[in-house]
């Protein structure tokens, strides 16, 4: 039996990033030298043939090839355009080939070719399959339309508007070759089966007519590419309002030869209908006499063809209906849609009258839905493969599950009709056999067959049918009798309980519960998983009972362990883990009582489930939710944990393509939920090099664990992994973009808050690289490159605040220099200088927290001793008014812009980012932060004193003259200026400029001095700025 997931499982069929990583990793395994490669294809047909047979061999090496042949692997061993070409020619020429398998692997290797150098590098190609068609050898043919098929459902795919209507004109030029081809293909095959028929040595006759099973192929590939052609090669009817002339040509014609050739197939002689499509497709279903499974295809091809039908939506009427046109005026588009769907609409009505629709329905439930005799045998020799082929098949490959869509959709177009129609047979069924019976009667199939049909249809038979009435009256007596002849009815109410779900009230739910709990311990295992399934309904309900659930947790468990024991088949085994997951969800910390069994449990599942990666993937997102659940009491399953994470993140191990990613989602609920790294997950983490080594497909949670590591680790943490970590953020802030570099820069930022001296040093890789980032040119068009610039800008201010003197070793560092310089960004020998110029210029960019980080360093540079920063004091002040001022209006609950985690960047990316243990540890941190600690105002106002010590007081004193009085004003409104300069003289008592008389005016509204004595004529004028621009003068 195949893989398959069940619906309730996670639905993950090789996303498109491992599909393609697994291509890139086969393309590097399998590549040749660079000489042998080139003289490889130049073989010609040699060569070609014997790609071919190893695509036979291996089907993945067609990827690899068509990867190379289109330039897909970008690296030295590449072929160039010249050999693409030849390549491409060579297959052409040799389409031609005996073996169908090799011709096989020919098509589908050059559909691949096709759909990437489609027209551009290849615009010849239909024109040479087109020249190959005119040859009189059926082979040859055969062989061309097999590529063409193949290429034409490649370039179908392609969405673009310029690729759409490269596919209208291949199909103008196409499409009238093919349909006439086709139609001398029925009449040559009619001719044949005719003489064919005549004769009894038939066998003999096929074995030495192989052009006539070549033209058999051929006439089905030009059905196919015909179907293709006229679904991507024409706009539809309903969008354009216009006829499609190839549509109304085709299908009479395809009709008439379904008809022609039905004669010769034995179960249908004689019977042929002469009916148009919808007539003829519900005679072949209604009619009891052609009832028979020997043409069972043919009767899943009819229903899905009413089914479609039914469900058109361009069919369904307009409630204003036909649109009358009384003016000259042509009608809209719309309007006519809105006529088309009137005429179909009376067109079904004829087809599909009342009595014909009661007459299907009947025909569905009595005929369709009731067990065979072969099915009952299936059932008895595989019970458990029986119930998966029964609800997890495609709709579409079993006559049975295909007959239940089509009812379903009957039902939802007609349910005032067929109600009360199927309530008369359930009820009538329910007479035939009572709840008691125990012998397999016709009456039994029935019922089994009616509960079918209501349980499809619950939400419209409940305003005919009391549930509670249902259940108390028949359906518990039928559960509790447990013959086996009963396992057919104990099954369909398992799962008829899990579909009337909603209209199941008050006390009797509890009565459903236990019922179906009852259920998993029944004897056929069929049952049992039926039950699973209707209980996992059950308590995801919003209305569900914790209560009733917690007095069947012990049995569930006991249940679910018994009944993994038992299943052979995967998806049993997955179906009964996606149970244990809901319950899991549900029980929250009463799961601690069963912690150890379940960790045994999920041992043994793990170890049997070897090479099973769905049946794995399916295991660790129940284990992420039984994390969870135990919270602070989850080291009680490490013994078990670590082992099963040691071998998901590993990127080593053979299935590290499929299991990586909910392993890594796994590890970062374990971090989540641990109350402390012990030393087992420190020693994981070294695993997050490989995994940042192999892609970035996973970079958001690895952040999120670093994060983890940070916070919880501490310095134990930083010691034993500091190397790593330094080389995964080097990895990373020179490779991803900027959305991947907004996910790191926030765990950067918080190694150097918790860890400003012991972690610059094992990152001053990734520093540099952010020093390199945040003084590049941003982008006015691109605000996210905006964001990581002042981003990068603010933790490379906050590590100036926090480690000046690292920042300083950091920044003379001779090749950082040189390759900033390279770049072209002018920095004039001095870093510094630059980081405050950007400082300066790029604030209004930056956030709340990240614009006070940038005032606080910019305030630490007027300590250093750097000759030019004297110049820059005007810019400096200004942004550091701005903060204080800002700052004050900003309340404390604020949080707006914080990214000192990137979790609280993204809280909605994990469901497990929110527990007690992070949330409380991270709220911590973030309380503790300096920079959102420090009072800037007393930080500006030493800073300044010890500034003018440094630089001199007629130095400072110049630089503050120069700043305008209004920015003077703010200043002083900042740092409370007046009240400052009367009790605390800033500049160590020397503060006198003594200017001449006819500079009065200008001192007074050009100077910012903290206090100017003027001298004139031998009098003494004080000048002391008071408010916001005021003056004041005193003799």
């Amino acid at each position: 039996m195949c893989r398959r997931c069940t619906p309730s499982s996670p639905t993950r069929s090789a996303p498109t990033r491992r599909r393609d990583g697994r291509r890139r990793q086969l393309s590097r395994s399998a590549r040749p030298a660079p000489d042998s490669a080139h003289a490889y294809w130049r073989s010609s047909r040699q060569g070609v043939c014997l790609v071919a047979k190893m695509c036979v061999c291996s089907p993945l090496f067609i990827l690899r090839t068509a990867s190379v042949a289109t330039g897909g692997v970008r690296d030295s061993y590449g072929i160039s355009n010249e050999e693409k070409d030849h390549l491409r020619k060579t297959l052409l020429v040799n389409i031609r080939e005996e073996n169908s398998q090799i011709a096989l692997q020919l098509a589908v290797l050059i559909s691949k070719i096709a759909r990437l150098d489609y027209p551009k590098e290849w615009p010849d190609l239909f024109s040479v399959l087109a020249q190959q068609l005119q040859s009189a050898d059926v082979l040859a043919s055969h062989r061309v339309f097999m590529v063409l098929f193949r290429t034409l459902k490649e370039l179908s795919t392609k969405r673009l508007a310029v690729d759409q209507r490269n596919y209208a004109e291949i199909t103008s030029h196409l499409f009238e070759y093919t349909w006439n081809l086709w139609k001398s293909d029925v009449q040559t095959i009619l001719q044949n089966l005719s003489m064919l028929s005549q004769r009894s040595d038939i066998d003999s006759i096929l074995e030495q007519s192989n052009d006539l099973m070549l033209i058999c192929n051929r006439w089905l590939l030009c059905l196919k590419i015909i179907r293709q052609l006229i679904f991507s090669g024409y706009a539809s009817d309903s969008t354009t309002g216009q006829e499609i002339w190839q549509v109304r040509e085709v299908c009479p014609t395809v009709l008439t030869a379904i008809q022609s050739l039905l004669p010769y197939y034995s179960a249908y002689k004689d019977k042929q209908a002469k009916l148009s499509t919808v007539d003829f497709c519900l005679n072949m279903i209604t009619n009891p006499e052609q009832g028979s499974t020997s043409f069972e295809e043919f009767l899943i091809q009819s229903m899905v063809f009413v089914k479609s039908v039914l469900e058109c939506k361009e069919y369904k009427p307009s409630p204003t209906g036909r649109v009358i046109n009384e003016t000259s005026q042509p009608l809209s588009l719309e309007q006519r849609k809105k006529n088309f769907a009137s005429v179909a609409s009376d067109m079904l009505k004829i087809v599909l009258p009342g009595d014909r629709v009661m007459l299907l329905c009947n025909i569905l439930i009595r005929r369709y839905f009731i067990y065979t005799a072969k099915d009952l045998e299936e059932w008895s020799v595989n019970p458990e493969s029986f119930h998966h082929e029964q609800n997890l098949v495609q709709w579409t490959e079993k006559q049975r599950p295909c007959a239940e869509a089509l009812f379903i959709v009957i039902f939802e177009k007609y349910r005032e009709l067929l109600a009360p129609v199927v309530v008369s047979i359930l009820r009538e069924a329910m007479a035939l056999s009572p709840p008691l019976e125990t012998d397999l009667t016709a009456g039994m199939l029935l019922k089994d067959a009616a509960y079918t049909a209501a349980g499809h249809v619950y939400y419209e038979l409940s305003n005919y049918l009391s549930f509670n009435e249902w259940f108390h009256g028949s359906l518990s007596i039928e559960i509790s009798n447990g013959h086996p002849n009963m396992r057919i009815i104990r099954r369909k109410i398992a799962l008829l309980l899990g579909q009337w779900i909603s209209e199941i009230k008050g006390d009797t739910r509890k009565l459903v519960y236990h019922a179906l709990v009852g259920l998993l311990q029944d004897s056929d295992i069929a049952v049992r998983l039926a039950a699973c399934s209707s209980l996992c309904y059950l308590f995801q309900e919003s209305s569900f009972s914790e209560l009733d659930l917690f007095e069947c947790l012990p049995t569930c468990w006991t249940m679910c362990f018994k009944l993994t024991e038992d299943a052979q088949e995967f998806d049993s085994k997955v179906q009964v883990l996606n149970f244990i997951s809901v319950l899991l969800e549900h029980v929250g910390d009463k799961v601690i009582p069963f912690a150890s069994q379940l960790s045994q449990f999920f041992q043994k599942i793990w170890d049997e489930s070897a090479g099973e990666s769905l049946l794995q993937i399916q295991l660790l997102a129940a284990l992420r939710t039984f994390v969870s659940s135990l919270g602070y009491q989850s080291p009680l399953s490490y013994h078990m944990l670590i082992r099963i994470l040691q071998s998901g993140i590993n990127v080593d191990s053979p299935d590290a393509l499929n299991l990586l990613e909910d392993s890594v989602l796994l590890w970062e609920a374990t971090l989540s939920n641990a109350p402390s790294i012990v030393s087992q997950l420190l020693d994981l983490f070294p695993y997050i090099v490989g995994i940042v080594n192999r892609s970035f497909d996973h970079l958001e949670v690895t952040i999120n664990i670093i994060e983890d590591y940070t916070i919880f680790g501490g310095l134990e943490f930083l010691k034993r992994h500091g190397a790593s970590l330094g080389n995964i953020l080097d990895t990373i802030v020179g490779n991803v973009n900027d959305k991947g570099l907004l996910t790191t820069l926030p765990v950067i930022d918080l190694l150097v808050q918790i860890f400003p001296q012991e972690a610059p040093p094992l990152i001053s890789s990734a520093l540099q690289k952010l020093i390199f980032i945040c003084l590049s040119q941003d982008d006015e068009h691109n605000p996210s490159r905006t964001t990581v610039c002042a981003s990068a800008g603010a933790i490379v201010a906050r590590l100036l605040v926090m480690n000046t003197n690292f920042t300083g070793q950091l920044l003379s560092e001779p090749a950082l220099l040189a390759s900033i310089q390279q770049t072209g960004i002018s920095v004039n020998n001095n870093l510094l200088l630059t980081l405050v110029d950007m400082w300066i210029d790029k604030v209004d960019d930056a956030n709340v927290i990240q614009q006070k980080g940038y005032a606080m360093a910019l305030s630490v540079i007027l300590t250093l001793h750097v000759p030019q920063v004297i110049d820059r004091l005007d810019g400096i002040l200004s942004v550091c008014t701005t903060v204080i001022i800002g700052g004050r209006e900003v309340t404390e609950d604020d949080t707006s812009g914080d990214i000192t985690s990137s979790s609280w960047l993204n809280t909605d990316n994990s469901v497990y980012s929110n527990t007690e243990s992070k949330e409380l540890r991270k709220r911590q941190v973030k309380e503790s932060d300096p920079v959102k600690q420090a009072s800037l105002e007393n930080m500006l106002r030493d800073n300044l004193k010890a500034c003018a010590a440094l630089h001199g007081d007629v130095t400072f004193n110049a630089a503050m003259s120069r700043i305008h009085p209004a920015a003077f004003a703010q200043l002083q409104q900042a740092l409370n200026i007046s009240k400052w300069c009367r009790e605390s003289p800033p500049f160590h008592g020397v503060h006198v400029i003594r200017i001449q008389f006819c500079h009065l005016m200008h001192s007074v509204f050009q100077s910012c001095c903290w206090c100017c004595t003027l001298l004139m004529m031998k009098v003494t004028w004080t000048v002391d700025l008071t408010g916001v621009g005021g003056l004041a003068f005193y003799r």
